[in-house]
């Protein structure tokens, strides 16, 4: 299998003109955050692996290049479910839209 190309500038750059923040960060295999609730909006894009979210009820299996808004408020859980890391890119809300 092939990996997922994803240009990582461009990502940036839509995510700032949404009012996002951006960076990198890779999970070891096996690796869970539990229940975590943040204050803004998340957005996170599967770089690479797989991995699961649960939240609002609903089990989302990610691969890579799947993309994920995760509102303010709600709780959530991200499994490593792949047999090697998985990479993200994962930013929080700092301003609205065209405000900064």
């Amino acid at each position: 299998m092939q990996p997922t190309k994803i240009d990582l500038p461009a990502v940036r750059a839509d995510w700032a003109a949404q009012g996002f923040s951006f960076e990198v960060w890779v999970d070891p295999p096996s690796q869970v955050w539990h229940d975590f609730l943040h204050d803004v909006d998340e957005l996170v894009l599967l770089l690479e692996g797989e991995s699961i979210v649960e939240m609002q009820g609903r089990t989302l299996r990610l691969q890579a290049g799947d993309e994920l808004r995760i509102p303010a408020g709600t709780r959530h859980t991200v499994r490593n479910c792949g047999r090697g890391p998985a990479r993200w890119a994962h930013g929080f809300r700092t301003a609205r839209p065209g405000t900064g």
